[in-house]
């Protein structure tokens, strides 16, 4: 598999003094695994590695941990790795992990430890109530076009349609047999066994016609009142902003927020449908590629999105935040947001949108830039290349 720039970041954080614990953490099917076992060929020194997907007993972590403590004792060697995967499926992983962790330090045992997450939510919410001080997270987003680009030769239109997701790249041709891998591989996986079966759902139904909304709405504003209505459930505002969390927490959907100098106007605004891979929308279509690439209004929303995936995957590993703006009739796509400086975005792709947007934010706002991406702007594919940090430059 091709290999990511990750990788000589996360070999020399591994290589350094037994410190932290690694988390690497990110959605389903984005290689965190396959760059760990790139990892593991170059390690010079006994490793372990273990998914939580074999935990059988209350115990099966502390055995992984006695195995690596077994075999660096028995090979004299000077450390030891071990590697656990899925971590979150281990009832109170967390306060395990301490104990473990805690009893090397006592007693200079030098193992290092790396664990692989793909529910960002849960993984946050173990780290900051047990391991607070012991832990560095790397976040493995999903693949940009140019990864996509120089693994598997992607166009800017087979990114834009069919995502970043490196697994299934080479099944495009057959459009049909890739949205099938999308569906079972990807979605139903998270939304079965990521989401329902470690959270309590009292209403999956609900859930899963949230993801449903949120990718055919993707770049779309929706008050929370008017996605019950669309929804046709009983329920109330709470719960669909609890379960969009999940969602987002499972690297599937956000919902964007307003951009404002308030944070309390922040939160208390609608939110925006943003996928966090193309892939999610054209899976869930009905439609071909093809069939939407004839209908530039709609193929719009693909572009949009894809700019959005682009932006928000960065905003993740970069410390940016990433909004929406929109009074009355006057709408920027995105707002990025960085210290005291903001930048508005406009992305243009033959829909008919307003023209007032950017001229009403840099009235009311003054931001230190102003961008259209597409039509009469940066071109889409020299924009999906860009480190959305350089920006602020």
């Amino acid at each position: 598999m091709f290999e990511r720039p990750y990788y000589p970041l996360i070999s020399k954080r591994i290589a350094l003094k037994r410190k932290f614990i690694q988390v690497l953490m990110g959605p389903r099917q984005v290689g965190k695994t396959t760059l760990v076992r790139q990892i593991l060929e170059k390690y010079h020194h006994p490793w372990h590695y273990a998914s939580a997907d074999e935990a059988t007993h209350p115990l099966w972590l502390q055995q992984q941990w006695e195995t690596i403590r077994q075999k660096a004792t028995s090979t004299r060697s000077s450390e030891g790795l071990l590697v656990i995967d899925e971590i979150q499926k281990i009832p109170d992983w967390s306060n395990q992990v301490k104990t473990q962790w805690d009893k090397d330090s006592f007693d200079n045992i030098p193992v290092k430890l790396i664990l692989l997450g793909s529910s960002q939510l849960m993984m946050q919410k173990g780290l900051s109530e047990s391991l607070a001080g012991r832990f560095e997270v790397i976040y493995i987003p999903h693949w940009s076009y140019t990864e996509m680009r120089d693994a598997f030769g992607f166009t800017p239109s087979d990114y834009i349609w069919f995502g970043g997701y490196p697994g299934p790249a080479e099944m495009i041709a057959d459009e049909s047999r890739w949205k099938e891998y999308i569906r079972l591989s990807l979605i139903e996986t998270t939304l079965m066994r990521d989401i329902l079966l470690m959270v309590r759902i009292d209403k999956p139904v609900l859930l899963r016609n949230l993801f449903d909304l949120g990718c055919a709405w993707s770049g779309q504003i929706l008050s929370f009142n008017k996605i019950l209505g669309q929804l046709k459930d009983v329920g109330n505002t709470t719960t669909l902003a609890h379960y969009l969390k999940l969602l987002e927490g499972a690297g599937m959907i956000m919902g964007l927020e307003k951009f404002s100098p308030s944070a309390i106007r922040q939160r208390a605004s609608s939110p925006k449908f943003q996928v966090f891979n193309t892939a999610l929308m054209s899976a869930t279509s009905p439609n071909r590629h093809i069939e939407i690439r004839s209908q530039p209004e709609i193929y719009g929303r693909w572009v949009e999105s894809s700019i959005g995936a682009h932006l928000l995957g960065q905003s993740i590993t970069h410390p940016i935040n990433l909004f929406y703006w929109r009074e009355g009739n006057h709408e920027v796509d995105f707002v990025l947001q960085r210290g005291d400086k903001t930048i508005g975005i406009e992305v243009k792709s033959g829909r008919n949108k307003p023209s007032s947007g950017i001229p009403e934010f840099s009235r009311r706002f003054g931001p230190a830039k102003i961008l259209l991406i597409g039509r009469g702007g940066i071109p889409i594919e020299e924009f999906l290349t860009i480190t959305v940090s350089d920006l602020f430059s």
